[in-house]
C-alpha cells in the first residue's frame, strides 16, 4: 500500500493522540478532521485539530473531498439505499440516530481516499465493506493494519 488514512473509528478507539508525520505515506482526511473538531472536549482540542488542518494542508497531506467527490458520494448513498430497500422487501427500514450521518461522511471519506489512492484503515470494517461494493477504494482493518 502506497499511502493510508485513518477512519475516525480508527483514531477514536484506539485514542491516538499522535498521528504519522507528514513526508510518510499517512494522508489525513479533512472529513476525519471535521468530525474531531466537532466532538472536540474543548477549544484548546479543537486548536489542536485546526493546526494539523494547516500542517497536512501545507505539506499536501490533506485529502479535501473535490466536486466530483461529492457527487459520487451521492450516487453510493443512493445505491445504498437501493440495496437496503430491495433487501427489506421494498420498505426502507428506521435507521438508528445518526446512521444517516455517519454513512455520509464515511461514504465522503472513502470516495475522496480512493482519488488520492489511499487506503482507508477503519474499525468500521461493514460499512466501509459495503461502500466499497459501489466505490473502489482500498479498505484494510485496524487490526490487520496494526498487526494485532
Amino acid at each position: 500500500m502506497s499511502y493510508f488514512t485513518y477512519d475516525t473509528s480508527v483514531i477514536i478507539s484506539r485514542r491516538l493522540s499522535v498521528l504519522p508525520q507528514t513526508g510518510s505515506r499517512f494522508r489525513l482526511s479533512s472529513v476525519v478532521l471535521m468530525e474531531l473538531a466537532a466532538n472536540a472536549n474543548d477549544a484548546s482540542h479543537r486548536k489542536v485539530y485546526e493546526r494539523l488542518f494547516k500542517t497536512y494542508r501545507n505539506d499536501n497531506a490533506l485529502i479535501v473531498p473535490n466536486e466530483d467527490d461529492w457527487m459520487l458520494a451521492s450516487k453510493v448513498l443512493y445505491w445504498l439505499t437501493r440495496d437496503r430497500r430491495k433487501n427489506s422487501g421494498g420498505r426502507l427500514r428506521k435507521l438508528l440516530p445518526g446512521s444517516s450521518q455517519r454513512m455520509a461522511l464515511d461514504t465522503l471519506l472513502a470516495v475522496s481516499a480512493r482519488r488520492w489512492k489511499t487506503t482507508v484503515v477503519t474499525e468500521n470494517w461493514n460499512d466501509f465493506k459495503s461502500i466499497q461494493r459501489f466505490c473502489d477504494v482500498k479498505i484494510v482493518k485496524a487490526s490487520l493494519f496494526f498487526q494485532e
